[in-house]
């Protein structure tokens, strides 16, 4: 066989000797492609799905080859970073995934719908406490706790301010309240932003503690603990 001029050239042999056949290379060309593309060349060809599936499979081979040669110690190295990669990732999401009291919005303590006096917090209180909403009742008790601090001039009225924060500014002159204050911004924390459920007892214990705390006297400042009673 020859090749001149992009001509096939096939020897065949015979009685009278060899006789050369010429064939044009691109009509063999296209008759070998029709001849592939019959159906029963590709009957076991992946499909679609496969082949995209294969070539991302191949992808990440790929990425994976080239960090673990990149990765400190090959293969075992590579684990090794991952392994501490998902580690921070599961770290991080905790950490972010946890209500933090450090970074709520400026209606934390108080919703956006306008001020209101402790009187109306406590109605509103006892209205979800008479339909058995006990999450609500003490989210709305402790909200007429704190304005009710405010409106006795006990606390400054703060836009923003936390549950946490309310409680330990009033335990400055409250002292003897000071560690009910902060379960009661505890508990509302809990059921505002952990997700939990409180119950009877839960809205009984903050109703109590407003109410001692409508009668109690404020340690003023130079006034010792002893003084006040």
């Amino acid at each position: 066989m020859s090749e001149a001029g992009g001509i096939t050239t096939t020897r065949r042999g015979s009685a009278s000797g060899d006789i050369p056949v010429d064939t044009p290379r691109l009509p063999a060309r296209e008759a070998a492609e029709s001849e592939l593309s019959k159906p029963m060349y590709h009957e076991n060809d992946p499909n679609f799905l496969q082949r995209a599936l294969n070539q991302f499979w191949d992808w990440v081979a790929g990425v994976f080859d080239a960090a673990a040669g990149a990765a400190p110690g090959g293969p075992a190295g590579l684990a090794v970073l991952v392994v501490i990669v998902v580690g921070l990732a599961a770290a991080l999401w905790w950490r972010l995934g946890t209500p933090q009291r450090s970074s709520r919005s400026t209606d934390a303590l108080f919703d956006s719908d306008g001020p209101r006096s402790a009187a109306q917090h406590r109605a509103a209180a006892e209205t979800h406490a008479a339909a058995l909403r006990w999450t609500e009742a003490v989210q709305e008790r402790m909200r007429a706790i704190v304005r009710s601090l405010e409106e006795r001039a006990l606390l400054d009225p703060r836009p923003g301010r936390t549950a946490d924060e309310a409680a330990a500014e009033a335990g400055r002159t409250l002292p003897e309240h000071t560690a009910r204050l902060r379960a009661a911004a505890r508990t509302f924390d809990d059921v505002t932003y952990g997700g939990r459920t409180a119950d009877q007892p839960t809205y009984l214990s903050l109703r109590t503690l407003d109410l001692e705390l409508d009668e109690a006297k404020p340690l003023l400042p130079g006034t010792s603990r002893g003084a006040t009673g």
